[in-house]
């Protein structure tokens, strides 16, 4: 603890100290300002500067008007307001003592101020190159969520905050505990080795988020690390997603999976403003799948045996069965009802903290912010804490030259389970065994009850759930600094100017485990107790970025934007590892003490990365309504080999405004835009490793003459190519009514080319088994939709609507020869799932036998043929169902699973099995509604969905397939028991029989629609303001993941295929976190 409160103790007094000194001298007289600034035909006007004025004339403070046109502003008494924007005439009025102040502003008189009204009223897309475009002029696929839409959100990450928000954007879950991440797919998946995480661009540089390949992290890698948990949703000003070529060309070879933007804020001309914002939540897990009790879990087992050996259950060897008082350490310890979810889950909470302050004059602004966020989980054993600080300064040394600097730093600590998935291990672990230790006289002790012999096994998934919860443990402990300086000089003012970025981004991330002897009963001298685990990765990444940019004032109807822009990016990782077991102690917890054996291991690597790019982008109007942009991005890798380490990558894009024509002027006082956009792009993508085009070697495991030997470990590389993303989109927006009705279309496909197929096989006389190689073809099509409406407004009232939808697929269209076309899940192995690779078929696809229900007697058991008569053997008896003959030739018993007979020859085997679903959502999206009365009073709601996809239940397959002494669900009380018993869940067979094969007796519908938030907001009117001193305040209460509408019977829908791209990889619920009922209370206070 003392380490890291030291760690951490020196950012935040860096930054209290400056919050302190920014605060000082403060005036106390000033008073609080609301308005509304409009057009004269009362149409609300966004973007607008509000200014006050002292008695000189001179500028004190500063602010803009929000989307709805509305202003807040402390001002001090005397002094004056000033509304003002670019094609409307300057307003000034004087207070009098008002605490609210209508502006209506005149047009101004010239044609070439009203040509620029809509332009400049709309916010600007920075596409995190330098060059800022108009939103009505943007030629690509782009969308935005600004600072409005994400102020009253309250996840604790970026992630989290956008699920269902954006069209094309799907975030699907991997746990609900703190610190789980998410996984990001922006129309579907572009590759079929390696990543498909798109970029984040943080301020303009990229923001590494992805962990090295060989960094395990234990349990964390499933749950997903979140490294963007490192920026703080209070400290972003707006969030922008690049989804086609054209547009994500501009980022080269990361950026084929889509780009992500974040903008954080600046500092605001005025005196200092400080805001504050605290949220508590409390969290609470939704109703578990019910189980057996232990009196029923004892009544199966003995019945399972029965069913499998003929015999019954040997009492004597598995007293956990016997319950004989006359035996009471085991009747003590073996007759209890133990519900272990129960034991496991607790009401969670958290508690978020952010306080920030921003201002500044003519020559320097800054905001800075600092924030303390607190989570324990619903799962004993999980909590997270982290601290982030954050410090942007804006200073002009000249009339053309200025500076800027941001620093950010992050803290995490996040306190996981030793084993990843514990819910799903007390789902299984018997009832009947006590939680806590019992005597001989029965009383109970404080001692976990942790047997040396378990019957269920002797490794972490089988010992006492919540003794691996409390006294085992995983943490990661992440610090990250990433300061940033940026130089911009005007070499012609307003028409040419150069920037410079330097970025260093350094990342420390540690996992350190232990799993101690009390907590898995096993003997001192065996080496999986006190088995002490801690991983470090060190890493450090420099990226740099000059631009040139060129914005001439043409005359005419002209406009023009161009870009030069040279980026370099070099990230280096250094990853340490220790392991050490049976450690003297369970208190001594560092693998750096010594054994009681020779077990402990000790492993390093580094490795180091480079890119350079080089951009040209330009983008040119006419009359308003005629826009073309073209890029030609230029990337070289070390990734690859001298010949091919350089690629090519050109895009174009066009928009043309319909509604700018002359003859569509009669429909101007209701169409704001109506425009197709066209686009064309290719974007590359380099392999995941470094130093493929190497031949390194390795040693061999043994030696001779006491000298190791070495052999190649590795076919040199050195014409790999690059991955290419062809992509085309074509869209449309229509714009209405002021603003108040926007819908925007996408239509668009994606073909991978050359794609980087790793683990190809290799003929064996080659030396080789497998090598890296572009082979393959892949199509991503699909469209979006999004509205965005305001149905009623009046004085008092307005409603809004949104809506948002996206449909992709993939399609493979070209495989190697000597690439698996299947995985390696046996057909006689229960639980698992065929998946292939076929040339015409997507990703995701599962294949596996039609569960036909249960063979009720043994009649049902006899072999039918095509038109339902008896299939009879050559001694004129009737044949029997078998499976897998002749390899396995079992022969199918009543009671037994039943499975469908494709081929009706009496043998179930690979000829049986047929595609039974995709674990790709064909459809996801979201859409939300909201109520503001007055401005003060706000109601908001928002749903997101997923639709038209399966899961594979894991949960419900390891509780119903009563094969080994696993717990079970309740769904088992009815199994079949008896000839004749007409039931769909087959008989209990102890490690026998074939009845959980991987059908779709376990591959559900798991489209739903979850009711993501509902938010009551209330911002304290004028008068309360000014009683209390403040500049704005609000209140708020929300209800997240209240309910969930789907026909899926596990525990949740929305799990998505988790890590890197695999072509044989399927979705499937095992019963990990799900995500939790939120009940949020929050307030915010600016003063």
């Amino acid at each position: 603890m003392n380490k890291r409160v030291k760690s951490i103790q020196y950012p935040l007094l860096l930054v209290f100290l400056l919050l302190a000194a920014m605060t000082a001298g403060q005036p106390s007289e000033k008073i609080s300002v609301r308005g509304r600034v409009e057009d004269t035909d009362g149409n609300v006007i966004a973007g607008a500067s509000v200014v006050e004025l002292d008695k000189d004339g001179r500028t004190v403070s500063g602010t803009t008007s929000d989307m709805t046109g509305n202003f807040v502003l402390r001002v001090a008494p005397g002094h004056r307001i000033s509304a003002s924007i670019i094609g409307y005439q300057t307003a000034v009025q004087n207070i009098n003592n008002r605490t609210f102040i209508v502006f209506r502003l005149n047009p101004a008189q010239t044609a070439l101020e009203e040509v620029s009204i809509v332009a400049e009223t709309r916010p600007k897309i920075d596409y995190g190159t330098g060059l800022q475009i108009a939103e009505r002029d943007l030629t690509g696929a782009v969308s935005r969520v600004s600072a409005k839409d994400l102020e009253e959100l309250s996840a604790a990450s970026i992630d989290q905050a956008l699920q269902g928000r954006l069209p094309g954007v799907d975030f699907g879950a991997t746990s609900g505990d703190p610190g789980a991440g998410m996984s990001i797919r922006i129309r579907g998946t572009a590759s079929i080795n390696g990543s498909a995480d798109p970029l984040i661009v943080l301020d303009g540089m990229p923001y590494e988020v992805s962990i090295p390949e060989d960094f395990n992290f234990g349990s964390a890698d499933e749950q997903g690390y979140a490294q963007l948990l490192n920026i703080t949703p209070a400290d972003i000003q707006d969030i922008t997603v690049l989804k086609d070529a054209a547009s994500t060309a501009v980022w080269g070879a990361r950026a084929a999976n889509g780009v992500l933007i974040i903008n954080t804020k600046r500092g605001q001309l005025g005196k200092p403003v400080v805001t504050y914002n605290l949220r508590g939540i409390v969290h609470q897990q939704p109703q578990a799948i019910p189980l057996l009790t232990g009196d029923q879990y004892s009544m199966l087992v003995p019945e399972m045996v029965m069913n499998a050996n003929g015999l019954p259950l040997n009492l004597q060897n598995n007293k956990e069965f016997l319950y004989d008082p006359n035996d009471p350490y085991w009747y003590h310890n073996y007759s209890r009802n133990t519900d272990w979810i129960q034991e496991i889950t607790q009401i969670g909470y958290t508690h978020d903290h952010n306080l920030s302050m921003t201002g500044g004059g003519q020559k320097a602004r800054y905001y800075a912010s600092v924030g303390y966020l607190n989570t324990v989980g619903t799962t004993k054993g999980t909590n997270l804490d982290r601290i982030t600080t954050k410090i942007n300064l804006d200073y002009t040394v000249s009339s053309r030259l200025r500076f800027r600097t941001d620093v950010t730093y992050a803290y995490i600590n996040n306190r996981l389970n030793y084993t990843g998935g514990i819910r799903g291990v007390a789902y299984i672990k018997m009832p009947n065994m006590a939680v806590y230790e019992y005597d001989e006289h029965g009383l109970q002790t404080p001692v976990y009850f942790s047997p040396a012999q378990n019957i269920q096994g002797q490794y972490s998934r089988t010992y006492n759930p919540l003794a691996m919860a409390e006294q085992g443990y995983g943490r990661q402990i992440g610090q990250r600094i990433t300061p940033r300086f940026n130089l911009q000089y005007d070499i012609i003012p307003r028409t040419l100017f150069t920037t410079f970025d330097l970025q260093f981004d350094i990342n420390n991330t540690k996992y350190n485990s232990f799993l101690p002897q009390d907590a898995t009963g096993r003997p001192f001298t065996e080496t999986v107790v006190n088995l002490a685990t801690d991983e470090e990765n060190d890493f450090i990444a420099v990226a740099s970025k000059l631009n040139l940019l060129y914005t001439p004032q043409l005359k005419g109807e002209h406009t023009l934007q161009s870009l030069l822009s040279i980026q370099t990016q070099d990230d280096r990782n250094l990853f340490r590892s220790a392991r050490s077991s049976n450690t003297a102690s369970s208190v001594l917890r560092d693998p750096a003490i010594p054994g009681r054996q020779i077990t402990g291991a000790l492993n390093a690597f580094g490795d180091q990365y480079r890119n350079i790019g080089v951009l040209l982008n330009a983008q040119y109007g006419f009359k308003d309504r005629y826009i073309i942009n073209g890029s030609i991005r230029m990337d070289g890798n070390s990734r690859f080999g001298p010949e091919n380490r350089y690629g090519y990558f050109p895009a174009v894009s066009a928009r043309y405004r319909i509604s700018g024509e002359p003859f569509m002027e009669k429909y101007a006082h209701w169409l704001d835009d109506l425009s197709l956009r066209g686009s064309y792009g290719q974007a590359g993508k380099a392999p995941q490793h470094n130093y493929m085009f190497y031949n390194r070697y390795a040693n061999y495991a043994w030696s001779y003459l006491d000298e190791a030997a070495v052999f190649p470990a590795n076919i040199e590389l050195s014409n790999l190519r690059w991955e290419t993303l062809v992509g085309s989109n074509i869209g449309f927006n229509l714009w209405m009514f002021k603003g108040r009705v926007r819908l925007d279309g996408e239509l668009y496909r994606n073909r991978t080319k050359d794609l980087i197929f790793n683990n190809l096989r290799l003929p064996t006389y080659s030396g080789y088994n497998t090598a890296t190689f572009n082979v393959g073809t892949m199509d991503n099509q699909g469209w979006e939709l999004m509205l965005n409406t305001q149905p009623f407004r009046s004085e008092n009232w307005s409603i809004g609507v949104d809506f948002n939808i996206a449909r992709n697929y993939n399609v493979v269209r070209e495989v190697s020869e000597f690439f698996p076309r299947e995985n390696d899940a046996r057909i006689g192995e229960n639980g698992v799932y065929k998946t292939y690779l076929q040339i015409g078929n997507p990703f995701g696809s599962i294949y596996g036998f039609r569960y036909k229900g249960v063979y009720r007697d043994e009649e049902a058991t006899v072999a039918r043929d095509a038109n339902g008569n008896p299939i009879t053997g050559l001694d004129g008896q009737p044949v029997y169902m078998r499976f897998n003959y002749p390899f396995t030739d079992y022969v199918f018993q009543p009671g037994d699973a039943m499975y469908e007979d494709i081929n009706h020859d009496g043998n179930i085997d690979e000829n049986d099995m047929v595609y039974i679903g995709n674990t790709v959502p064909k459809y996801t999206g979201g859409f939300g509604f909201n109520v503001t009365y007055k401005g003060n009073l706000r109601l908001m709601t928002f749903f997101s969905y997923r639709l038209k996809y399966d899961m594979i239940n894991g949960g419900m397959m390891n509780t119903t397939n009563m094969f080994d002494f696993d717990n079970q669900s309740t769904a088992v009380l009815k199994r079949w028991r008896n000839p004749g018993d007409e039931t769909d869940v087959p008989r209990a067979l102890y490690r026998s029989g074939y009845n959980w094969l991987g059908s779709d007796r376990y591959v559900e519908d798991a489209s739903f629609v979850r009711l993501r938030s509902v938010t009551l907001r209330y911002n304290l009117t004028n008068r309360l303001l000014n009683r209390l001193g403040l500049r704005s305040a609000g209140l708020y209460a929300t209800v997240e993941n209240l309910f969930t509408w789907t026909r899926y019977t596990g525990q949740d829908p929305d799990i998505s295929i988790r890590g890197n791209v695999d072509p044989f990889r399927y979705a499937q619920d095992n019963n990990l976190t799900p995500p939790t009922k939120n009940f949020l209370f929050g307030i915010s206070a600016g003063f």
